[in-house]
């Protein structure tokens, strides 16, 4: 054999060179959508339909089914999607993937692509260095597209020549010959392709690539592309072992659709073979069978490969959408909801890994920040019940209090360092960065209220143990007190969940305000209470501390609106 280590390392680094084209081509397009991806993927909860619609639009833009599979599990975990949405999503991105194997079909193999792409890198290289943010976007997509063909180009250089190197084929053959059994190894070698290059984009290229040079044959790529289709789902499945039961729906959800496509094609798929062949037969300026092993065929059955890959994903999705809700019980069935409250005071938003998109990573990071604020909601109306509730559970309050404290401490470390992570893009807008800063310190301001409130709950505990009590003006006070702070509180959580455009500073301030107030009023009529012996200096030293916390607490809310809002005020209040 001709071929040595040296020409397969070459291969390797070829496929290397795809890979990595791909990579920067997809990412280059998602920077450029922006926030309109955003604007995309909010069809995703109108109904299936227009979740297929989105799904395929989401993958046609990001050139990944496997980036809009693991968004749509990462949002069903989020609950920005119910699982029932996400399966229109789903059943669009597999259409969308099909994008890729017709791109590279149609240009890789019908035209001299290389030329072209070393011309459009030539063009668009000098505005990687550009400060025009947009323009350096397109400028990056450009040269992924470029680096993407070349690659393809050297693959094709890079894999064997059959003739100078006969053995390989009859390698190949020892699987080529058990008739339908062929085609169930060859599912089997593309999902493991798959696997190993996780993206069934690539996984395609090869496919393709292996065709176009008579490796494999029609029918044994279609196995292959059938396989990558079960494969690609893995992905999903993995990101969502860290995520809810919804999330774990959805992904399964994914697996099961595929391989239900799969079987149903493997019973189909020497009539399809053949319909397909008609059909390029028909369009093509040479009409040779795409089933033939002869040479001149090869183009044609990168085309038909092409076909095939989006008549099954297409007709999947026709054949089976009526039958989804049936899929969906099935899938909740063997998956039911845990009752035991496991998913309360948990990461859910990024809990499936960083989004290729920044501008969705923060979208994600932002819900994740309103989620804290609910958590901060709830721990304050069960600090209100431990202080004025007497017939409360005050041992289930404090465990409850407690666990939300620490689940807090736990939250702000991940999502810290998910923002940590988002920053490395050293390809991030200025404004990007600048959101990216004020999230965490917005992140920072929520972990220390929720210390407060449980400090607020230990002192309520001592003053309660010490059999100590206040007198009614006091106690009407903290009421008051704690009213105030509440509105606070759901005021900084419905900043939390608007553009930072939207956010009010000026209501934020005048809640603050109020609080200061408060404590001021409350604090000298708290020195007459102790002057007159109304309560004892134990429960006196509780109320003051109490009162100084929750003042403490109405600073910390203001922070965070102002992180909300994108901006600082006290500079300039002071």
């Amino acid at each position: 054999m001709n071929y040595t280590l040296f020409d397969f390392l070459q291969l390797i680094g070829a496929l290397g060179i795809f890979i990595f084209g791909m990579k920067i081509f997809s990412e280059g397009l998602q920077k450029v959508a922006g926030s309109r991806l955003k604007s995309v993927l909010s069809g995703m909860t109108r109904n299936r339909v227009t979740g297929v619609v989105t799904g395929f639009a989401t993958t046609t833009i990001t050139q990944s089914s496997t980036t809009t599979t693991v968004m749509a599990v990462s949002f069903v975990n989020a609950g920005l999607l119910t699982f029932v949405e996400s399966t229109g999503v789903i059943m669009g991105a597999n259409i969308g993937t099909t994008v890729t194997a017709w791109i590279v079909a149609l240009f890789g193999f019908k035209m001299k692509i290389t030329p072209i792409a070393m011309a459009v890198i030539g063009l668009f290289f000098a505005f990687l260095f550009s400060k025009n943010s947009r323009l350096r976007n397109i400028a990056e997509t450009m040269v992924g597209f470029g680096i993407l063909f070349i690659g393809l180009e050297f693959i094709k250089n890079g894999v064997p020549d059959i003739r100078s190197n006969p053995e390989i084929l009859e390698f190949l053959d020892m699987f080529t010959g058990f008739g339908y059994a062929s085609l169930l190894i060859f599912v089997v070698i593309g999902t493991l392709l798959t696997l190993v290059m996780q993206s069934s984009s690539a996984a395609t290229a090869v496919t393709l690539v292996m065709l176009f040079e008579g490796w494999i044959s029609f029918p044994l790529a279609a196995a292959m592309v059938l396989g990558e289709n079960i494969g690609t789902t893995v992905t999903a499945n993995l990101a969502a072992m860290v995520g809810n039961v919804h999330a774990k729906r959805a992904a399964r959800f994914h697996l099961i659709f595929n391989l239900i496509g799969v079987v149903w094609m493997l019973a189909a798929i020497y009539p399809v073979m053949h319909i397909i062949d008609l059909v390029v037969q028909n369009f093509s300026t040479a009409p040779v069978s795409i089933l033939s092993d002869a040479p001149e065929a090869r183009p044609n059955a990168t085309l038909g490969l092409s076909l095939f890959h989006t008549s099954f994903n297409i007709l999947n999705v026709i054949l089976l959408f009526a039958f989804i809700p049936y899929i969906v019980r099935f899938i909740e069935r063997i998956l039911p909801e845990s009752a035991d409250g496991a998913d309360d005071f948990r990461l859910k938003y990024i809990s499936a890994g960083v989004m290729t998109s920044p501008a969705l990573a923060l979208e994600q990071a932002q819900k994740e920040a309103q989620q804290f604020a609910g958590i901060l909601n709830r721990m304050h109306a069960d600090v209100d019940e431990l202080l004025f509730d007497k017939k409360a559970s005050r041992s289930k309050l404090l465990k409850r209090i407690a666990a939300a404290e620490e689940a807090t401490d736990q939250l702000e470390i991940e999502i810290s360092d998910y923002l940590v992570r988002v920053s490395e893009n050293t390809n991030l807008e200025h404004d990007l960065i600048e959101r990216i800063r004020f999230l965490q310190t917005m992140i920072n301001d929520m972990e220390r209220i929720a210390d407060i409130y449980f400090q607020i709950s230990k002192l309520s505990e001592r003053l309660h143990e010490t059999r100590s009590q206040w007198p009614g003006d006091a106690r009407a006070d903290m009421v008051q007190m704690m009213e105030a702070l509440r509105n606070a509180v759901q005021n900084m959580q419905e900043s939390t969940s608007k553009e930072p455009e939207e956010v009010s500073l000026e209501r934020a301030i005048e809640l603050e305000d109020r609080i200061d107030e408060l404590r001021d009023s409350f604090r000298d009529t708290h020195f007459s209470r102790l002057e007159n012996g109304d309560y004892s200096p134990r429960a006196g030293v509780i109320f003051i501390d109490v009162l100084n916390r929750i003042e403490r607490i109405g600073d910390h809310i203001l922070n965070v609106n102002e992180s909300a809002a994108n901006h600082r005020l006290k500079a300039q209040r002071i």
